[in-house]
C-alpha cells in the first residue's frame, strides 16, 4: 500500500465504525449520507483487504484484522488531531466539541448536572455525550477512543497507559423516606440490620461492597435495582433502605421526599477520580475538561 496515494480520511471512516458499530450512526457522526458512507466503508475494504466490519444481530461487528489495527489507526489518528490542535487554541467560549465519557448510574446522579451547569456558563456549544460501559469495555472504550473520560469510583480500571486524576474521598450513608420509623431515632447497627434494604447493581460502578456487607452481616435484601433513579423512587414509596455514596444521597433528598441518616456500621471510604488515556493527555480540548473537573469536584 502506497500511504501517499491513499485517501487518509478513510481512516477517520474506520474509527467512526469502530465506535459506532453502525454505517448511519458513523455517516450521522460525518454529516453525510448513509450511501456516501457505505461507499467510503468499501473503499476502506479495498484498500486494506478486508471486510473490516461484517452485520451481525447487535451492529456491525469488527473482523479480527479490524481489531488487530484498531489501536494503531486511532493512535496514528489521536496523533494527528493533536498535532492540528496545537496550532490553535482549544477556546471554550465557541467550540462544538464532543466529550464522551462512561459515568456509572449512581456518578451521574451528582457529577453531571454540576458538569452541565458549568458547561452551560462557559461553554454553551460544547456537548456531553454519557453512557454506561461494562466494567471489561471501560479500559478498552479509553483504548481505542469510544469515551474520552471515564469518572467515578471505578477501582478495577486499570491500564498500562490509562492517567488518572483523584478527585475527591467519599462514604456511604443510609437514604430512606421521609418520616421513615427509623428516622425518629439515631440508627443502630441492629436498626440497620433488621431493616428491608434495596441494593442498585448498575453497570459499570465499583460499589460491590454494598451487597457483600449485607451478605456478610445477614440483613436482609429484598430487591435489586438496575438504576439509582428506580431506588430513589421505590424509597419514598416503601419502608425499604438503602446504602449509597454520600453526595448522591445528598443530591436525591433535596427534594424532600427522602432522608439520610449516618451509617452505624463500618464501609471502607472510597475514591472517585477521572480517566483518560495518555494519547489525549496533551490535547487542549481535553486538557480543559480535565480542569472544569478539578475545579468542579476536587477536594
Amino acid at each position: 500500500m502506497n500511504t501517499y496515494r491513499s485517501d487518509l480520511n478513510l481512516f477517520s471512516v474506520f474509527q467512526a465504525m469502530l465506535e459506532t458499530r453502525s454505517v448511519t450512526l458513523a455517516a450521522d457522526r460525518f454529516g453525510i449520507t448513509q450511501p456516501a458512507m457505505s461507499n467510503a466503508l468499501t473503499r476502506l475494504r479495498q484498500l486494506l483487504g478486508d471486510p473490516l466490519f461484517v452485520n451481525s444481530t447487535s451492529g456491525m461487528q469488527p473482523t479480527p484484522y479490524a481489531l488487530e489495527i484498531a489501536e494503531t489507526v486511532i493512535n496514528a489518528l489521536s496523533g494527528l488531531q493533536q498535532a492540528l490542535d496545537h496550532r490553535k487554541n482549544f477556546d471554550p467560549g465557541v467550540s462544538e466539541q464532543i466529550f464522551r465519557f462512561h459515568i456509572p448510574d449512581m456518578g451521574q446522579v451528582n457529577i453531571l448536572p454540576m458538569l452541565l451547569e458549568r458547561l452551560q456558563q462557559v461553554a454553551p456549544k460544547v456537548r456531553v455525550q454519557t453512557e454506561t460501559l461494562a466494567q471489561e469495555d471501560i479500559r478498552i472504550g479509553l483504548e481505542n477512543g469510544r469515551i474520552h473520560f471515564a469518572a467515578g469510583h471505578l477501582p478495577r480500571l486499570r491500564g498500562s497507559r490509562l492517567r488518572t486524576q483523584h478527585l475527591f474521598e467519599e462514604r456511604y450513608v443510609v437514604l430512606m423516606r421521609a418520616g421513615h420509623a427509623l428516622s425518629r431515632s439515631a440508627l443502630t447497627q441492629k436498626s440497620l440490620l433488621q431493616a428491608s434494604h434495596a441494593v442498585v447493581t448498575s453497570v459499570g460502578g465499583g460499589h460491590q461492597v454494598i451487597e457483600e456487607v449485607l451478605l456478610k452481616k445477614h440483613a436482609r435484601i429484598v430487591t435489586y435495582f438496575p438504576n439509582i433513579m428506580a431506588l430513589a423512587m421505590t424509597l419514598a414509596r416503601t419502608d425499604l433502605i438503602a446504602i449509597v455514596p454520600r453526595r448522591v444521597a445528598t443530591e436525591l433528598s433535596k427534594g424532600g421526599t427522602l432522608q439520610v441518616a449516618q451509617l452505624p456500621i463500618a464501609m471502607p471510604t472510597f475514591d472517585v477520580g477521572v480517566f483518560w488515556h495518555e494519547r489525549s493527555h496533551t490535547s487542549p480540548a481535553c486538557i480543559w475538561m480535565r480542569e472544569q473537573m478539578i475545579d468542579l469536584f476536587m477536594t
